[in-house]
């Protein structure tokens, strides 16, 4: 069937365009909250439904998949039945699949009521963007993206601290119930303000065979980062198989979806450079940043002895800059070229990491604090201008499958870093341990002191090597930890190299590129 006739629409003004941002923001920012908030509790979460911490894990698995394989299928839902409905249906089934999860009574039943609810959660997002640029004038798109980007950025650091405090506090359940009242208020919001908003829709056929090899390849390279690093990774059967099958998925996903008349993901895409240079500058941007988000408060619970909820404090502070900034960095971008504050976004992550890398097992918690706060600032001038980079030039039909493809790039390049780092921390560990333990030898004067000191204070010479052990871990722990923020800062370095392969956007306007294609 033929597409229906495009509708243009005004952007929007007044209480509508309050009404609307307001709407779409608490809806990403109820989806992005629950990609963390559930990570602390797992322990609370097992122990009630009387399953071990690693079945418990499943709770965090089952979303992620489910997540990651229905992000790139957005820009093909949208064509078959509309921008606005989709959003809203999500936002609706969101909901309720929110509402299960805390009603659950056994782990298969929670973990059937995640699937759903990452399943629905994963147009969101891509949406959120498209509806974004469409209500604002094209000269405001930057403002409409300084407005998404702050959820996005804040959510993610705020779910381990609220689900630490819940857990704490009240019952697990209410993890999820909290997204129903927020959820609510979002659908109502949003079908008053869009519903007279609809996109252009057409009957597609259904690709098949490209969607079969799309939750094949997706959810075995899923499973296959989140159970990595727990069965020791290609030294398991198991990896191996999901490793293999992902490979070979994903290359006759490739060559299926290039050849197909109607493609359920459009790879084309990647032959528009500022799509292609935005998109990857900005996954492995975004890969490092949540690899270490997740990475710092490990150490800091299992090295230092921080608690799960001071720990995601100490994390806290990224909001300040990152929200009051982001307005400015919407408003600079009308008159700059957007490359050069994703370059800045990128140095300012650069010294962050490198400040991080010379950490030692002394640190105290202003000295991790405020590596965090200039954080902030690089996170303010980080997604705005990539968004902006990446969705230039599009024609409006193609924005939703384009936000829905680099968010998805995006989000399996978050997984990737969460992996690598937490696999990379162990060794880089074990490697310094072992390279420690080399100077505990009774030849060495300093061990000998050490270890004399301990047993004057009444230890035994076993208690006393057993706790030079653990302060020889704790030491090792915190090197191979500076290692990798050492590593990142180099890496965000080197990134700026992509962001200056795209093109500047000279006739629409760079600001406004982005949001003329929406309307």
């Amino acid at each position: 069937m033929a597409a229906t006739a495009p509708r243009a629409h005004e952007p929007l003004t007044g209480g509508a365009l309050v009404l609307g941002t307001v709407a779409v923001s608490l809806a990403v920012f109820m989806n992005v909250l629950d990609t963390s908030i559930a990570n602390v509790s797992i322990p609370a979460i097992s122990g009630d439904l009387g399953v071990a911490s690693d079945q418990g894990t499943w709770v965090i698995t089952s979303f992620a998949v489910a997540n990651a394989i229905s992000v790139p299928l957005t820009g093909w839902l949208t064509q078959r039945f509309g921008q606005v409905k989709l959003f809203f249906i999500s936002i609706v089934l969101f909901v309720i699949a929110s509402w299960l999860c805390g009603l659950a009574p056994t782990l298969p039943f929670l973990l059937a009521a995640r699937v759903l609810q990452g399943a629905v959660a994963g147009p969101m997002i891509p949406l959120s963007q498209s509806l974004l640029l469409g209500s604002y004038p094209r000269a405001r798109a930057p403002m409409a993206l300084a407005l998404w980007s702050m959820t996005t950025l804040v959510a993610p650091v705020a779910g381990p601290i609220l689900g630490g405090y819940i857990s704490d506090n009240y019952s697990w359940p209410w993890i999820f119930y909290v997204n129903v009242p927020v959820g609510i208020v979002a659908a109502v919001a949003t079908w008053f303000v869009y519903r007279s908003r609809e996109s252009a829709v057409r009957a597609l056929p259904i690709d098949k065979l490209g969607l079969f090899l799309l939750v094949v390849w997706v959810g075995c390279m899923q499973v296959m980062l989140d159970k990595g690093k727990d069965l020791d990774w290609f030294s398991s059967p198991t990896i191996v198989v999901l490793g293999l099958i992902a490979l070979v998925g994903f290359a006759v996903f490739v060559i299926w979806e290039l050849t197909a008349t109607h493609p359920v993901v459009d790879l084309s895409l990647f032959a528009k450079r500022n799509f292609t240079g935005g998109t990857i500058a900005l996954a492995v941007g975004y890969g490092l940043y949540f690899g270490n988000l997740v990475l710092i408060p490990l150490w800091l619970q299992t090295t230092l002895g921080y608690t799960a909820t001071n720990a995601g404090l100490v994390l806290a502070p990224v909001g300040v800059f990152a929200i009051l900034l982001s307005p400015l960095a919407g408003r600079l971008l009308t008159r700059t070229d957007p490359r050069y504050m994703a370059t800045s976004a990128f140095v300012i992550f650069a010294i962050v990491f490198w400040m991080r890398s010379r950490y030692t097992t002394d640190v105290d918690t202003f000295s991790l604090m405020v590596p965090t706060l200039i954080q902030g600032a690089a996170l303010a001038g980080f997604f705005i201008p990539l968004v902006t980079i990446t969705l230039s030039g599009l024609p409006g039909e193609r924005i939703p499958a384009a936000s829905g493809l680099f968010n998805f790039v995006r989000i399996m390049f978050g997984g990737i870093g969460s992996s690598v780092f937490t696999t990379a921390w162990d060794r880089r560990t074990s490697l310094h341990h072992a390279r420690l333990i080399e100077q505990a030898t009774p030849y060495n004067p300093t061990f000998t002191q050490a270890i004399d000191r301990m047993q004057s204070l009444g230890m035994s010479h076993t208690q006393a090597l057993g706790a030079f052990n653990a302060a020889l871990g704790q030491q090792a722990s915190t090197m191979g930890v500076d290692d990798l923020f050492y590593l990142s800062a180099g890496i965000f370095l080197a990134l700026i190299a992509l962001v200056w392969i795209t093109q500047r956007q000279k006739a629409e306007g760079d600001a406004g590129a982005a949001a003329s294609a929406a309307h």
